[in-house]
């Protein structure tokens, strides 16, 4: 229960963070009912509509709701998913509203130790500092790799964790060694005929866990006539603490990452990592008030591109493409969709691929439920939403699930392995099944 004190701090903290200009242009016409997971999932309750929430944001602003847990439930479980934004006819920034909400009360509330140290350590101690990140993967890594997976499987100790962990654990990536994650390059000449200079953002958990994916991102640049330079002093993107109520962290890191990139002479900064994206282009907007870094991040925000976006742009879905036949769906990630407003360029590239059938899948825009660590902490709810996708994936009779983002990418694995269609189906990311098409059709 919050005390009086806490619940006055926040209501001031609501009171100085707000942008009130954006909650009065909601208009509560419900435009966003039918596009929101967790109206739907919930039972259809106000509460957990974008449209409730901004009332709740509001009524506190205006001192005629208390900021107790109801408030706080409400703006926990919202995934920010931002599928609102696009079929709001007043144009109203849900996402920033969320983010300054959850600013108001976790830089307020009065935390338990447990939640006060695990917070600290993964905001402030370990996504910030990427040698610290390769450490961290480096005993996931271990674990897998020394028999220490095999053995805790066949004891039974998985067991003893929630289903979502234990599968989680299940379809995680083999992760690369130690020395292969520290050895990273920093330079790659184009293949054949240069026509772009970028810059590539691998970001904390793509250059780890997902080293493969960015391998496959630059090699396909490289493919498609890039020069890259990949800045060693950028971080984190700062999305997980921007979205969960750490704004100065992110902000600290964005700097980071402005100065990081402002160095190389380039065209673009590209991306593989839908919330990664959409983060990275919201650097505008996260240092509007803050008069020596704004123009420097809005040049850096204009220079974002996803994979797919310079791809098409280049028109390597004009190369020879080619896989065995297959049925292949896509799921789009929600913040390169809504946040950074690509939507046909994935689906160009995928049709382009000779051999394989592309189906559209109901509702592709829908959240798989991921949304970052929501699937930890909001399980259930979280659950619900998988259910929901894994159902119309299911419709399409695809082999291949194409995702753009890792979130995504391990939510819809673990939705395959819920539904026990691990040996018939798989998911992947876009740059993984591109090159694999490029190689074969180049044979």
């Amino acid at each position: 229960m919050m005390s009086a004190k806490e619940k006055a701090r926040i209501q001031k903290n609501f009171e100085e963070k707000m942008d009130y200009d954006e909650l009065m242009n909601c208009t509560r016409c419900g435009f966003c009912l039918p596009t929101c997971p967790t109206y739907i999932e919930s039972g259809k309750d106000e509460l957990h509509s974008p449209r409730g929430r901004i009332a709740l944001m509001k009524g506190v602003v205006d001192g005629l709701i208390e900021p107790d847990e109801d408030v706080k439930r409400s703006i926990d479980l919202c995934l920010g998913c931002r599928a609102c934004e696009p079929v709001c006819p007043s144009g109203v920034n849900f996402g920033h509203l969320l983010e300054q909400a959850r600013d108001a009360i976790y830089q307020t509330n009065d935390q338990s130790f447990p939640e006060k140290a695990m917070r600290g350590f993964f905001f402030n101690q370990l996504f910030p500092y990427q040698n610290r990140m390769i450490g961290a993967v480096g005993l996931l890594g271990f674990y897998q790799r020394s028999g220490l997976q095999k053995l805790t499987r066949s004891v039974g100790i998985l067991n003893l964790f929630p289903d979502t962990m234990r599968m989680m654990e299940k379809v995680l990536p083999e992760v690369p060694k130690r020395k292969e994650m520290k050895e990273r390059p920093s330079h790659l000449a184009s293949i054949g005929k240069q026509q772009k200079k970028v810059a590539f953002f691998s970001g904390c958990l793509m250059d780890t866990i997902f080293q493969s994916t960015n391998d496959a991102t630059t090699k396909l640049l490289q493919y498609a006539g890039c020069e890259i330079v990949i800045p060693k002093m950028q971080s984190c993107c700062g999305a997980l603490h921007g979205h969960s109520g750490e704004q100065d962290r992110a902000r600290e890191m964005a700097k980071r990452n402005i100065e990081a990139f402002e160095v190389a002479k380039i065209d673009y900064i590209i991306t593989n990592a839908g919330g990664c994206g959409a983060f990275l282009v919201d650097y505008a907007h996260l240092l509007k008030d803050d008069p020596e870094w704004h123009e420097r991040a809005v040049a850096f925000s204009n220079k974002i591109k996803d994979i797919t976006q310079i791809l098409i742009e280049l028109e390597f879905d004009k190369q020879p493409l080619q896989l065995e036949h297959q049925i292949i769906t896509y799921q789009d990630s929600c913040h390169l969709k809504n946040g950074q407003k690509t939507f046909n360029e994935p689906r160009q590239l995928l049709q382009a691929i000779e051999g394989v059938q592309f189906v559209e899948m109901h509702d592709a825009g829908h959240c798989c439920g991921s949304a970052g660590i929501y699937n930890l902490v909001e399980s259930d709810m979280s659950m619900q939403i998988l259910d929901y996708k894994m159902e119309q994936t299911k419709q399409t009779n695809a082999k291949t699930v194409v995702t753009t983002n890792p979130g995504c990418l391990l939510q819809m694995k673990l939705g395959i392995e819920r539904e026990g269609l691990s040996d018939k189906m798989d998911a992947v990311h876009i740059v993984e099944l591109l090159i694999e098409a490029y190689e074969n059709g180049r044979k």
